[in-house]
């Protein structure tokens, strides 16, 4: 049988590295979503069982997919999509989603609400920013992120929580500081002008900049790889 251990040290040594930062910037220590992506099932599960069960997933299948699997091992999985998500897949996760994190688009926002109340739900969202307005790229634009906010508190069957954004693919990780302090200002001017009393999750940082990410108020950080590394 394969020995898992590597996945526990990964897993303590980053949120040690995560607290030690967030102190030094005086900042509370974020959330960490563990994304799965590459992971194996069997690292998956091993995961779970040191208590990470904050699990980040792409696609909606392999998301509802990889619920089942830990549900029916016993655990109680917070299932967070990640990616970006065609309407025509939400009914995939819909019953199981515990948040998602890349809605950009009013008729994305009614879909999930109009489907989360057919399941009598309340699903948390977060609006995805466009911090770099990369036109390759998904997320609403900046200057457009207030009026989506706008129609996105009118539904009834979602919560909206707050923003997320992934920045512009860079090697240097300070490269992304102007992005990720872009969308810190977005979520705390929005969270005021509109009095959203659960306005608190900005997901932002990922294995490759959460380091500058929390300095820069990040509440949720999502991190792969660095966490299955032999």
């Amino acid at each position: 049988m394969e020995n898992y251990d590597y996945i526990k040290r990964n897993y303590n040594e980053l949120r040690e590295e995560v607290a030690h930062i967030a102190a030094n910037a005086g900042v509370t220590m974020p959330k960490i979503v563990a994304v799965t992506k590459s992971a194996t099932d069997d690292e998956l599960a091993a995961l779970a069982s040191i208590g990470a069960l904050d699990i980040g997933e792409n696609r909606p299948g392999e998301l509802k997919r990889r619920y089942e699997l830990l549900t029916n091992a016993g655990f109680v999985p917070n299932m967070h999509q990640i990616g970006t998500l065609q309407r025509n897949k939400i009914k995939y996760i819909i019953g199981c989603v515990s948040m998602i994190h890349s809605v950009d688009s009013q008729k994305l926002a009614q879909d999930i609400s109009r489907l989360a109340s057919q399941c009598g739900r309340v699903v948390p969202v977060l609006i995805e920013v466009n911090s770099a307005c990369e036109e390759q790229k998904s997320g609403v634009m900046p200057d457009m992120c207030e009026a989506l906010v706008k129609e996105v508190i009118k539904l009834p069957s979602i919560k909206l929580k707050g923003l997320m954004t992934m920045g512009p693919a860079l090697d240097d990780e300070e490269l992304l500081r102007p992005y990720f302090k872009k969308t810190k200002y977005l979520f705390d001017t929005l969270g005021e002008k509109y009095g959203l009393g659960e306005w608190d999750t900005l997901s932002m940082g990922m294995s490759g900049s959460y380091r500058v990410a929390i300095e820069e108020g990040s509440t949720l950080i999502r991190v792969g790889r660095k966490l299955f590394i032999k």
